[in-house]
C-alpha cells in the first residue's frame, strides 16, 4: 500500500467532513444574535436552526444519484462550490428568507458530503485500515465542529457586537475554497469505475497505487464480484430482498445516532448551559470545551478501530452513554446546578459519543453494502441519520420548556438502553474484512 498517497487523497476528501463538522456547529454560536436581528419567534427561531438539517436532509437523500452518475469525484467538487456559496450567502443576508435559502443549500452539501465522502474513502482504502482511513472523514467533522465552537468564541470576544454572526457564518468561505482547489489532486475510485463505466485500465492504475503488490488480483475480485452481482438481481434496488439485513443494520445504527441527543447538544450546547446559571460568556467557552473532548476521543477511536472493532467500540461508548444521560437527567430533577456537574456529564457524555457512535457510524454503514448499492446504501443510512437529526433539532426548544430537562434527558438515555441491547444481539462485526467478504457475509445471494 502507497501509505502516502491514500492518506494524502483521504485527508482531502475529509476536507469535506470538517466543512460538514463546521457548517452543522457554527450556528450554536450564532442562533440567538440571529434570533434577535430578525425578531423571530419560537417557531420561526427553530425553523431557521434546522432549515439546514432540512437541506441535509434532501441532500443525503438524493446525494447516490450524481455519486452514482457523474462519479464519486465530481459530486464532491460540487459539494464544495455548495459550501462556498452557503457560507458567502448566509454572512451577507439582510433578508430573512434569503438567509433560509443559503443556509438551507449548506445543508444540501453536509447532506451530499454525508454520503459521497465515506464512500469514496472505503473504496479506496484496504481492509487493514479502511477503519482508521474513513474515520478520517469523522475525525475532521469533530475537528469541523471544535474549530466553529472556537472561531465562535474569539469571535464573539474580539468582534462582538449584533453582526458577529455574520463573520461566524462566513468565515466558511476559507475551507470551502481549499477544498475546492485541493480535490483536483485525487483520482476517482477504481470500484466506481470498473462498476458504472467499466474502465478497467483507468481503474487498474489507481489500484496499482493503492497496493502495488496485489492490484491485480484486487482488480479480478472486484470484476467478479461485479459479475456475480449481476446475474443474482435484475436491479439496483435496496428493496430487493437480499438487502434488508443491511438496510436494516443501516437504519438502526442512524437512529441511534441521533437519539442519543448528539445534534441536540451539539446545537444548543451554550443553551443547555445557560439553563444551568452560567453566563453567555461562560456557556461558550464550556462550549468549546465540549469540542476539544469530542475532538480528543475521537482521535483515539482512530487507533481503536481497526485493532478491537466496530462492535466493541459500541459496546463500551453504548454503556457510557446511558449513565451519563441519566446522570444530567438526575441533575435537572434535582435542579442540584451547583458546582460543574452538567459540564462534567455532558463531556464525559460526548467523550463516550466520540469513542463509539461519532467514530463508528460512517465506516461501519460505507462497509455493509454491496459496491453496486454502497451509495444507495450511504444515501439510507446518511437520510435516517439527518432526517432523526432534524426532528430532534427542532423538536428540542420545545421539549425542554414543555417537559424539562430532566424528562428529556431521561428519553435519551432510555434510548442508549435500546442500542445497547442492539449492538449486544445484532450488530456484526466487519473489522479486517474486504467489501466484498463482508457483502458475502450479510447479502443474500
Amino acid at each position: 500500500m502507497n501509505k502516502k498517497k491514500v492518506l494524502l487523497w483521504s485527508i482531502v476528501v475529509a476536507l469535506g467532513g470538517f466543512l460538514f463538522g463546521f457548517d452543522t456547529a457554527v450556528i450554536s454560536g450564532a442562533e440567538e444574535s440571529i434570533q434577535q436581528y430578525w425578531h423571530l419567534s419560537a417557531f420561526e427561531h427553530g425553523f431557521t436552526v434546522s432549515i439546514a438539517l432540512i437541506g441535509t436532509i434532501i441532500g443525503a437523500l438524493t446525494g447516490s444519484i450524481p455519486s452514482d452518475r457523474l462519479g464519486r469525484k465530481k459530486t464532491l467538487v460540487f459539494i464544495a462550490i455548495t459550501y462556498l456559496i452557503a457560507s458567502v450567502g448566509s454572512a451577507i443576508s439582510t433578508n430573512w428568507y434569503a438567509f433560509l435559502v443559503f443556509r438551507f443549500i449548506g445543508g444540501l452539501g453536509v447532506g451530499a458530503s454525508s454520503v459521497t465522502a465515506p464512500v469514496y474513502i472505503s473504496e479506496i482504502s484496504p481492509p487493514a485500515y479502511r477503519g482508521r482511513l474513513v474515520m478520517m472523514f469523522q475525525f475532521n467533522v469533530v475537528f469541523g465542529i471544535l474549530i466553529s465552537y472556537f472561531s465562535n468564541y474569539l469571535i464573539g470576544q474580539l468582534v462582538g457586537g449584533e453582526s458577529s454572526w455574520r463573520l461566524m457564518l462566513g468565515i466558511q468561505a476559507v475551507p470551502s475554497f481549499l477544498f475546492l482547489v485541493l480535490l483536483r489532486f485525487v483520482p476517482e475510485t477504481p470500484r466506481w469505475l470498473i462498476l458504472k463505466k467499466n474502465k478497467l485500465d483507468a481503474a487498474r492504475a489507481v489500484l496499482k497505487i493503492i497496493n502495488a503488490d496485489e492490484y491485480e488480483s484486487e482488480l479480478q475480485a472486484i470484476v467478479e464480484n461485479n459479475k456475480e452481482e449481476h446475474a443474482t438481481t435484475s436491479s439496483d434496488s435496496l428493496l430487493s430482498k437480499k438487502y434488508r439485513f443491511p438496510v436494516f443494520l443501516a437504519v438502526c445504527f442512524a437512529m441511534f445516532n441521533q437519539v442519543s441527543g448528539i445534534n441536540a447538544i451539539i446545537y444548543y450546547a451554550p443553551r443547555i448551559f445557560e439553563m444551568t446559571g452560567l453566563g453567555r460568556q461562560s456557556s461558550l467557552l464550556s462550549t468549546a470545551g465540549i469540542g476539544i473532548v469530542n475532538f480528543t476521543f475521537t482521535l483515539i477511536a482512530i487507533n481503536f478501530i481497526d485493532k478491537i472493532g466496530r462492535r466493541t467500540l459500541m459496546l463500551i461508548g453504548s454503556l457510557g452513554l446511558i449513565v451519563t444521560l441519566g446522570m444530567v437527567s438526575l441533575t435537572f430533577y434535582r435542579q442540584d446546578f451547583s458546582g460543574f456537574g452538567i459540564i462534567v456529564y455532558l463531556m464525559v457524555y460526548i467523550a463516550f459519543f466520540a469513542f463509539s457512535q461519532g467514530a463508528v457510524i460512517w465506516v461501519f454503514i460505507s462497509e455493509i453494502f454491496p459496491n453496486n448499492v454502497r451509495a444507495k446504501g450511504q444515501t439510507l443510512g446518511s437520510f435516517t441519520h439527518w432526517f432523526m437529526a432534524a426532528v430532534i433539532a427542532f423538536s428540542f426548544p420545545v421539549l425542554a420548556e414543555k417537559l424539562g430537562g430532566g424528562n428529556t434527558f431521561l428519553f435519551f438515555s432510555v434510548m442508549m438502553v435500546l442500542q445497547l441491547l442492539f449492538v449486544w444481539k445484532i450488530m456484526p462485526e466487519t473489522k479486517g474484512k474486504s467489501l466484498e467478504q463482508i457483502e458475502r457475509t450479510l447479502v443474500l445471494h
